[in-house]
């Protein structure tokens, strides 16, 4: 998962808060992490179901649009990729 584009002229997004912890399963429509702009709180919700196996951007931490802030998997016994994603999940955000 990489930062999302959320909010138009933005280039940074600073971590608030993860809704889980490595091994963490997530379904679709759950709040998986919340991010700050300097106006705005953006929630970012999972698209798909899957399991949150790497957090690479910790709480506080102040990230460019599209760097990587998590690993995702399907399931919990898939092997983890060295370096390059395959894709990034579908992931839905509001904007508060």
């Amino acid at each position: 998962m990489t930062v999302p584009a959320a909010v138009a002229g933005v280039e940074e997004i600073r971590v608030l808060e993860w809704h889980g912890d490595t091994g963490s399963a997530f379904a679709p429509g759950d709040l998986i992490v919340e991010l700050e702009t300097h106006k705005a709180v953006v929630e970012v919700r999972a698209g798909q179901a899957g399991i949150l196996r790497e957090i690479t951007a910790e709480p506080g931490a102040w990230m460019q649009i599209g760097v990587r802030l998590a690993l995702f998997s399907d399931g919990a016994d898939e092997a983890v990729p060295d370096g390059a994603i395959a894709s990034d999940i579908p992931v839905e955000f509001e904007i508060t």
